[in-house]
């Protein structure tokens, strides 16, 4: 079943690739697995597909596994080993199952560092059982990334609690750190090593990000498969540049960063945040991205948004003589795609399982990089060609809900 399309979205990543020659896209956030309750699964081979489509590198950890974390982190530790460099692999530890010495056993097979997930198993970042696995990434420098999104309470405080006590660890805050955006930005400048990653769907919540936190503590990212490298790439480097990061600022997210890290070297202090007075607020393309972001949401949870996705298009008919007539004919171009993409796409099913959440519906990544390109009107937007009635969907991969 259909949900991204990554092969129609490339005008608008390569439009975006453009104003930052010299980028090495390295995405700090993807996972490959088979047996999340959530019912989605990526294998190596999809996840490298849709890295090549970016020409990237990235991390790499197991999805959630009900029966246990070693034998996954033994299969992600293969899968980097057999990717010619392509993929970093992490160990993902569950606080109930000895997690010490499951990172100790999977760092010296060969993983860079750590994954927790605390929505997934219940428990909190300040949990006593993983004291002894911060002591270890701090003696050795190394990063540890946590879920900070979306179904958890705030852990923002134990965020800096940790990162306060162990000062050689870097704590990676998945999802832009929205469960606690709204307050954290103040104090991450005190806390060098607090990093935050892009792996988030909302635009709002990017501009906020690179507005209030140090650029040299944000790592681009994706959540392949539930994003794509294209996709973060539209979403997250579009919302740096209209920030007002400069172009160095923003290759060193895009990828420079993450190696330090992961060759265990000290990151680059690129500066302070540059606030947020490059963010324009346009009424126009504010009503165009609000009936978008609506749109996303409800695709989401696999529904179909014609409504929604009406008003969008008729928000965007503003005029051959007005001032956001290119960026709105750029929207349109891609509605017009991710109409033709759905009606050839399968419909959404809800996978089994008693936590399990509906598949998305078809095209979503398409409409939320439109919203995307609706709050970002400074950064260039191409308008291509139109595409056939019927658009051919490629092969398994990224690309596709797997």
């Amino acid at each position: 079943m259909a949900v991204y399309a990554d092969h129609l979205l490339l005008p608008w990543h390569e439009a975006v690739m453009e104003q930052l020659p010299g980028i090495e896209l390295f995405d700090a956030h993807t996972h490959t697995g088979f047996n999340d309750p959530d019912g989605f699964s990526c294998s190596a081979e999809q996840l490298v597909e849709g890295l090549e489509l970016a020409h990237a590198r990235a991390v790499i950890f197991t999805m959630q596994e009900p029966d246990g974390y070693p034998p996954a982190n033994d299969r992600v530790i293969d899968e980097a080993a057999a990717s010619d460099g392509r993929l970093v692999a992490f160990c993902r530890l569950d606080p109930a199952d000895d997690p010490l010495a499951e990172a100790e056993r999977a760092l010296a097979r060969g993983a860079r560092g750590i994954k927790l997930h605390p929505r997934a198993k219940q428990f909190r970042l300040a949990d006593d059982r993983l004291d002894r696995v911060y002591a270890l990434a701090n003696e050795r420098g190394l990063p540890v990334i946590t879920h900070a999104g979306r179904g958890i309470p705030a852990l923002g405080r134990d965020a800096l609690e940790i990162t306060g006590r162990y000062p050689g660890l870097k704590l990676i805050l998945a999802h832009a750190g929205v469960s606690d955006l709204s307050w954290i930005w103040r104090h991450a400048a005190d806390h060098p090593n607090l990093f935050f990653d892009t792996a988030w769907w909302s635009t709002l919540d990017h501009l906020t990000l690179f507005a209030y936190v140090p650029p040299g503590q944000i790592l681009f990212a994706s959540d392949m498969p539930y994003g794509t490298t294209v996709i973060a790439t539209i979403l997250g480097l579009r919302a740096a540049l209209q920030a007002g990061l400069t172009l160095d600022q923003v290759r060193e997210i895009g990828g420079r960063q993450l190696q330090r890290l992961l060759a265990g070297e000290e990151p680059l202090d690129l500066g302070p945040p540059p606030g947020d007075a490059a963010i324009r607020r346009d009424l126009v393309l504010g009503r165009i991205h609000t009936y978008l972001s609506t749109a996303a949401g409800r695709m989401m949870i696999g529904d179909d948004v014609p409504d929604y996705l009406g008003l969008a298009r008729l928000s965007c008919e503003v005029g051959e003589d007005a001032p956001q007539a290119e960026i709105c004919a750029s929207i349109l171009s891609l509605l017009d795609r991710a109409e033709s993409y759905s009606a050839e796409a399968s419909e959404p099913t809800r996978p089994s399982g008693d936590h399990s959440r509906p598949r998305p519906f078809p095209a979503v990544g398409m409409v939320i990089a439109a919203a995307a390109i609706a709050m970002t009107p400074d950064v260039p937007a191409p308008v291509p060609d139109a595409v056939a009635d019927t658009v051919p969907i490629p092969g398994e991969g990224p690309g596709r809900a797997v």
